[in-house]
């Protein structure tokens, strides 16, 4: 059984938008808005060591890394386009009295 992190309140993850959070270890998760759903993956692209809060670039469920134009599925993770090829770790999220927890 995993640790439970309240990150954020739901409505501060913005349809459109990526939205940064700390994690314990000083490593950061992304979340997202997709369809009125929210997901988290880790933060950093898995070709490169950059921020895909920072630099991403997200479209309906695919998130684009700006920095080599790699994309992934931020609902499962997966690598969507090159030269990403590992996937994203991903995050159960829950919303709990209106604030996004997530299990690490």
């Amino acid at each position: 059984m995993g640790q439970t992190l309240t990150l954020c309140r739901s409505d501060e993850v913005i349809e459109g938008e990526i939205r940064q959070a700390p994690l314990p270890d000083g490593t950061f998760v992304a979340l997202y808005r997709v369809d009125g759903e929210i997901y988290a993956t880790a933060d950093k692209c898995t070709h490169e060591d950059v921020s895909l809060s920072e630099e991403g670039v997200i479209c309906g469920k695919i998130v684009e890394c700006t920095f080599h134009f790699g994309t992934f599925d931020v609902t499962t993770g997966a690598a969507t386009g090159m030269p990403c090829e590992i996937p994203l770790k991903t995050f159960p999220v829950t919303i709990v009295d209106g604030q996004v927890q997530i299990e690490i």
